[in-house]
């Protein structure tokens, strides 16, 4: 396939930063989806001026819609070739003592806001026809959650849920929906999840330090060691690469060695096993 254009939200750091990047190398037409001017122009910085920065915070409807309408307006009549949604947090804590916004917090972000910018790019997709292709940031923890991650795993779950309904909605159009499942990515979220864990457990009552004290300090060894062990970005930007140029996309990509692992565990062993696979798992990264 020809070069074509691409919107890649949540382009301040990152994953979606690497995606930005690599694109505009390639020679696509890149719209980088930021919340903040000066991530715009580190980014233009970066690509020598190849990127075009596009105001856009997920969780405001006017700002997406805002957005998508200067993206029609540069692409003057052309359709967009490609939208990758990765704009995301990282919310973490005890199910029983999270508060709920912090629920409402995570899903917002991470799915309704994923949602509202395919709805919001979906006209000028269309104007691609058979090449248009809808990119979902999913996680392996879309398919097996970890404990005190819950609202991050059921965001990725949620997203697997829509991928996979728009993939058979838009079957007939010829644009693609594929679902990006990473393992661990070096990335700015995880020092993110741990200030927001500090925040979280700072907040929790007496009982609640005394009943999960041990498995938060297990869970920030694991998040740091996912930080020091886990794939560049760039080869996420690299499998993004393929799902919008493939002619035929697979609808999910599994990216580094411990998601194609867990996706097989997933698969092979019964819920007991895995529960057993799990306790090991977070036990080895803790140490």
């Amino acid at each position: 396939m020809s070069k074509g254009s691409i919107l890649v939200t949540g382009a301040s750091t990152g994953i979606g930063e690497a995606c930005a990047l690599h694109f505009a190398r390639l020679g696509w037409q890149v719209f980088a989806g930021v919340r903040r001017d000066q991530d715009g122009d580190r980014l233009k910085a970066s690509a020598d001026g190849s990127v075009q920065p596009v105001e856009m915070d997920v969780t405001d409807l006017a700002s997406v819609e805002r957005g998508a309408k200067a993206i029609g307006t540069a692409l003057d009549g052309a359709g967009l070739t490609a939208v990758v949604n990765n704009a995301g947090i990282a919310v973490g804590g005890p199910v029983e003592y999270l508060p709920l916004e912090d629920w409402r917090r995570q899903l917002e972000v991470n799915v309704i806001g994923q949602v509202a910018v395919t709805q919001a790019v979906l006209p000028l997709l269309r104007r691609s026809g058979a090449r248009g292709r809808i990119v979902f940031m999913g996680s392996i923890g879309g398919r097996m959650a970890s404990p005190l991650i819950a609202p991050y795993s059921a965001s990725k779950h949620a997203i697997e849920a829509i991928g996979e309904a728009m993939r058979h909605e838009l079957a007939s159009t010829g644009i693609r929906v594929v679902v990006i499942e990473p393992g661990a990515v070096r990335t700015p979220i995880w020092d993110k999840g741990q200030s927001a864990a500090d925040d979280i457990e700072a907040s929790l009552p007496a009982e609640a330090v005394e009943r999960y004290g041990s498995a938060v300090a297990d869970l920030r060894k694991a998040m740091d060691f996912q930080a020091r062990t886990g794939v560049d970005p760039e080869v996420v930007a690299r499998v993004v690469e393929k799902a919008v140029t493939s002619a035929r996309p697979r609808p999910r990509y599994l990216v580094g060695r411990d998601a194609k692992m867990m996706a097989t565990l997933v698969r092979l062993l019964p819920d007991s096993a895995l529960d057993a696979t799990m306790k090991r798992v977070m036990r080895l990264a803790a140490r």
